[in-house]
């Protein structure tokens, strides 16, 4: 049996109230609204699941009507979750607002349960961590957890990928060891919370990572592509042009397109190309998760966004 991919952190219901005319501050705007399920790990888990990759997701929620639809939603895509905690009270909720062309203006996080994934949970489950191919954790989880998954990433050699999600959650690991991370992915937002204030430039701050012992990192620019950079090289790919529909979840999107990759034995380049694909993809539709998509078409698609020259 392959190895799962784990993947530890969020799982959320997400409320997306999408505006239908332009923002305007202290009146009222109309709006659609869509309920889906979120969270950027069980995003992850569910969308490499539909890719048929073998996934565990370690998460928490609650003991109400939207944990039971979390749990479900899960079990039917196909994502284990034998080491998710179901706690008393209501389940962790992201309510977004998102701007006329599909970009966030802000959002809310109320309930969330990850304080409850300790160190203590992981070490009660660490005969299926030692299953893994990946360990995948959203920055959503405790400082304590992450130092944890990465003490035990060094001693087991599995690699160890940390999502910062966004500035709030990455700014708790400005000041931690990361030495020996696996993978790092911010977005141009994210990078500058993870450095101290001297490195104002961003190749300044990528040289501070990459001196702080963190073995990748992958720089999102938006539309404007990604960069991904380590000791030996730099890789940058330009995103397609497309038109946007939602940008929810296009960022655990991309993620997935390179976990797939690295998980066929793809090269770096290949990796990000199906990243930046699957992202694309998502961007169109409404929801976090391609599902229409397979494995299959999700390789066919590859040519069309960056045909070969």
């Amino acid at each position: 049996m392959s190895k799962p991919v784990i993947c530890i952190g969020a799982a959320l219901v997400d409320e997306l109230f999408h505006a239908t005319s332009e923002l305007l501050l202290s009146t009222t705007t109309d709006a659609t609204v869509t309920k889906t399920t979120g969270g950027v790990s069980r995003n992850i888990a569910q969308q490499l699941a539909l890719f048929n990759v073998p996934v565990q997701l370690i998460t928490a929620v609650g003991d109400d009507s939207d944990g039971d639809w979390l749990k479900q939603s899960c079990s039917k895509a196909g994502v284990k979750l034998d080491a998710t905690i179901t706690r008393k009270g209501l389940s962790g909720k992201y309510t977004g607002i998102l701007n006329v062309d599909g970009s966030l203006h802000t959002a809310f996080l109320t309930n969330a349960a990850n304080h409850l994934i300790t160190p203590e949970h992981l070490a009660k489950n660490i005969d299926l961590l030692k299953t893994a191919s990946y360990l995948l954790g959203d920055a959503n989880i405790n400082v304590d957890t992450a130092e944890w998954l990465l003490a035990f990433s060094k001693e087991t050699g599995i690699p160890f990928v940390i999502e910062p999600v966004s500035v709030p959650p990455a700014k708790k690991f400005r000041d931690v060891n990361l030495d020996g991370l696996h993978l790092i992915t911010p977005n141009e937002d994210e990078l500058p919370v993870l450095c101290t204030e001297k490195s104002f430039l961003t190749q300044l701050q990528i040289e501070e990572l990459l001196n702080r012992g963190i073995q990748n990192i992958w720089l999102h620019n938006g539309q404007h592509g990604s960069a991904l950079y380590n000791r030996e090289k730099s890789i940058t790919l330009h995103a397609p042009s497309i038109n946007v529909v939602d940008c929810t979840g296009a960022g655990d999107g991309s993620l997935s397109g390179y976990i797939l990759g690295k998980y066929l034995g793809k090269e770096d380049i290949d990796c990000l190309k199906l990243a930046h694909t699957l992202s694309a993809e998502i961007l169109q539709v409404n929801g976090a998760i391609a599902t229409h998509l397979t494995q299959e078409k999700l390789l066919g698609l590859v040519p069309k966004y960056y045909p070969a020259v």
